[in-house]
């Protein structure tokens, strides 16, 4: 969305020389090259010219930044940050680009996105040892397999190598870690 192809199909222009306070409520595509203070909120297309300066939570369905913000910002589809961005502020989207020298300082959420975190070789081994256990044993009561278990996890526990740097910062952050 360049800023000269976006103007033939904003709704709303806020030309350089433009300074708008208060609440900015559209419904269609927005440019901005001027400056708005308060908020800003489309329900489309929004994109901020390379001069525009916003202090503003801003809300948009997609946008392209080359400006500043000082606010959060809000976007439910797609976020570009060209080079000269500058937003202050924290930011949610589901797709973001970020050019070479577009600054950020927030916080970024990613609307949607999971993280998965690798399984440690201390949980797989100790999911292995269990599923052995479990299928060379009949389960008569529930103590004896859970004494076996925890038997072997504890000698494979002393015959392990010493953890590394990221294990045990693991131990301190992770509430599921098993010793």
């Amino acid at each position: 969305m360049p800023t000269k192809d976006f103007a033939q199909d904003a709704e709303t222009i806020i030309s350089a020389s433009v300074k708008v306070e208060g609440d900015f409520v559209s419904e269609g595509n927005v440019l901005i090259e001027g400056s708005v203070e308060g908020s800003l909120r489309t329900q489309k297309d929004l994109c901020v010219g390379e001069r525009a300066k916003i202090a503003a939570n801003v809300t948009a369905a997609n946008a392209v930044i080359a400006g500043e913000i000082k606010g959060n910002v809000s976007i439910s589809g797609s976020l570009e940050l060209e080079s000269t961005a500058n937003i202050l502020g924290d930011v949610t989207t589901s797709i973001l680009v970020v050019a070479s020298g577009a600054m950020i300082n927030g916080k970024i959420a990613m609307a949607g996105a999971t993280i998965e975190r690798p399984v440690t070789q201390k949980r797989e081994r100790a999911r292995t040892i269990a599923a052995a256990v479990v299928e060379s044993e009949p389960i008569a009561t529930p103590e004896p397999v859970i004494a076996r278990i925890r038997d072997e996890a504890t000698s494979a526990k002393q015959s392990e190598p010493a953890p590394t740097q990221s294990e045990e910062k693991e131990k301190v952050f992770n509430p599921f870690f098993m010793n």
